[in-house]
C-alpha cells in the first residue's frame, strides 16, 4: 500500500473521471504530496476532501487552472514546486477535451474549436513537460501521458480529438528519446473505453454500462508512477489489456 511513498505527484484533469480515481488511488498507495489541477474549483475541492479522508497527512494542493492557457501552466508548475519544496517526481498529463459534441467531421469542424482541442490535448502537455522538466531532471522521475486508441487509428468523426492524440503519442516518443540519457522516463497510457462524462459525450449512442469503471484501470498508472518502472521509457501501455506484456517488447 506504500508503493508511492514520498512521491510528489502532479495530476491534471483531476476533478472527475480517471483523474479523480488516480488521485484517490495514489493517496491509498502512500503518495507524499499531490497537486491536483482542473478547471472547476468546486469539483476539484471535493476530490481534495476525498483524498484527505483517505490520507489525512498527505500534503495536497488544488489548483483551479486551464491547461490550454500558457500562463495557467506557468502558474500550475510554480505553485506545485513551491508547495513541494522544489521537487516533482511524477507528472500525469490527463486533462483532455473532445471538443464539440457530437463531434463534427473535419470538413465541418470550426477552426477555433479545432485549435482549442489541440491547445488542451497537445500544447498543454508539451508546455507542462517543458516547464516541469528542470525540477525533474535533477532527481529523475516519471512523465505519464494519457492517450487513446483514437491516437493510433484515424476514426471518422473523431476529428481534432483523434488528431491531438496522434500528436501526443508522437511527442511522447520524441520526449522519451531526447531524455533517454537522463533519469526522467516518459510513457503513455491508453485507458480504453471508460464510463466517464467525456466518453459518454463522445459516444452518446453507446451503452456506457459496458465500459470500464475508471477506478479499475489505475494499476498501470501506479506502476509507472512508482520506482518499479525505473528504466522503462518510450512505451505505450493499454490499461485494460495485459499491459505487463508491454514490458517485454
Amino acid at each position: 500500500m506504500n508503493r508511492l511513498a514520498d512521491k510528489n505527484i502532479l495530476i491534471t484533469g483531476a476533478s472527475q473521471g480517471l483523474g479523480r480515481e488516480m488521485a484517490l488511488r495514489f493517496a491509498r498507495e502512500g503518495a507524499g504530496d499531490l497537486s491536483l489541477v482542473a478547471r472547476h474549483a468546486d469539483k476539484l475541492n471535493a476530490v481534495r476532501d476525498e483524498v484527505l479522508k483517505i490520507a489525512p497527512k498527505v500534503d495536497i494542493v488544488a489548483i483551479e487552472a486551464d491547461v490550454s492557457k500558457s500562463r495557467d501552466i506557468e502558474r500550475i508548475v510554480a505553485t506545485t514546486l513551491a508547495q513541494f519544496r522544489g521537487r516533482l517526481d511524477v507528472l500525469v498529463n490527463n486533462a483532455s477535451t473532445i471538443g464539440p459534441s457530437p463531434m463534427p467531421n473535419l470538413l465541418d469542424y470550426p477552426v477555433e474549436d479545432f485549435r482549442g482541442v489541440l491547445d488542451t490535448n497537445l500544447i498543454g502537455p508539451f508546455l507542462l513537460i517543458k516547464n516541469a522538466l528542470p525540477a525533474m531532471i535533477e532527481r529523475g522521475g516519471s512523465i505519464i501521458n494519457v492517450t487513446s486508441d483514437a491516437g493510433q487509428v484515424g476514426y471518422p468523426g473523431w476529428g481534432a480529438y483523434g488528431i491531438s492524440k496522434f500528436g501526443l503519442e508522437g511527442m511522447s516518443q520524441t520526449w522519451a528519446s531526447e531524455l533517454e540519457d537522463t533519469n526522467v522516463r516518459v510513457n503513455w497510457v491508453d485507458p480504453g473505453n471508460m464510463n466517464t462524462a467525456m466518453h459518454r459525450a463522445a459516444e452518446p449512442k453507446e451503452d456506457p454500462t459496458e465500459w470500464a469503471n475508471p477506478a479499475d484501470v489505475t494499476d498501470v498508472f501506479v506502476f509507472l508512477a512508482s520506482d518499479e518502472s525505473k528504466g522503462i521509457t518510450g512505451k505505450r501501455f493499454q490499461a485494460q489489456e495485459q499491459w505487463k506484456a508491454t514490458l517485454s517488447k
